[in-house]
């Protein structure tokens, strides 16, 4: 059964930082590219960044490119999003999952079950 299991998110202050985890099992992690995707209240999801199986390559959307960054190690089956100089507007359930298309959001079958983001003063 392939299972994608997020931790590490939190409430923090405008400008904090968080690191995000994924452990992943049930499927070889090492082949796959990976995502994460978020999903504000009362919005649709959203593509936030991938990382190819080696996790050489990465892209990320515009409302995060400089802040965050997304590595992998796959001895471990872990993802990880490190996310700095968070605002408000980046509060959301965040979700890795497992990538089909770059820059698109994969179906929601391919998503774990979410950390909750929350930045606020």
């Amino acid at each position: 059964e392939v299972q994608l299991v997020e931790s590490g998110g939190g409430m923090v202050q405008p400008g904090g930082s968080l690191r995000l985890s994924c452990a992943a099992s049930g499927f070889t992690f090492s082949s796959v590219d990976m995502d994460w995707v978020r999903q504000a209240p009362g919005k649709g999801p959203e593509w936030v960044s991938s990382i190819n199986w080696r996790g050489g390559t990465t892209n990320y959307a515009d409302f995060v490119k400089g802040r965050f960054t997304v590595s992998r190690d796959n001895a471990k089956n872990t993802l990880y999003l490190q996310m700095n100089s968070l605002q408000p507007e980046d509060t959301a359930l965040y979700y890795c999952a497992r990538s089909i298309i770059w820059g698109r959001v994969p179906p929601r079958n391919y998503w774990g079950q979410g950390t909750q983001v929350t930045v606020s003063s």
